[in-house]
């Protein structure tokens, strides 16, 4: 019974193409992602590319779809800059002329996905000094992806919308 410890070869491997839908089915991810993880697992070269061809025709993988996703992800709910998208984007492998089409489609809202992080966040920080306040946002928002104009503007203007009470 010692044996069902050790789980080093499984009776039924995955083939390379189960192993593939497997990651798929916890999260979308890029082409070069799905290689990645596919080599690494030990699946030779010519497998993997025919495996992520037969997905690509079927719309499984699709890289322009899951920079969209990526892209909805990390504007509405992260509330990132574009420097940071693109970042994540290029780290996943994906293209950077996908990454550009797909920016471009996006919704170009930056100051106001800024405003909003900052203005979440200047709300916490009516104890602290000012100008303190001022340079953690800053940075919080150069973090995030956001220019540091764009960070200086929307912290400037959340700061002085927390002022505007007293």
């Amino acid at each position: 019974m010692g044996s069902s410890t050790t789980r080093r070869k499984p009776t039924k491997p995955k083939t390379c193409h189960e192993r593939a839908l497997g990651l798929l089915a916890v999260r979308p991810r890029s082409r070069r992602e799905l290689e990645r993880r596919l080599s690494a697992a030990g699946f030779e070269r010519d497998e993997v590319d025919e495996v992520l061809g037969r997905l690509e025709r079927v719309g499984l993988v699709d890289d322009r779809a899951f920079a969209r996703q990526m892209t909805a992800y990390q504007y509405g709910s992260r509330r990132a800059g574009r420097r940071a998208l693109t970042g994540v984007l290029l780290e996943k492998g994906v293209a950077a002329d996908v990454i550009a089409q797909v920016i471009e489609e996006a919704p170009d809202d930056e100051d106001e996905r800024a405003l909003s992080l900052a203005s979440s966040r200047a709300a916490r920080m009516s104890s602290v000094d000012p100008v303190k306040a001022f340079g953690r946002l800053t940075g919080l928002l150069v973090r995030r992806g956001y220019s540091h104009e764009v960070a200086r503007r929307a912290a400037g203007v959340a700061l002085d919308l927390q002022g505007e009470g007293d």
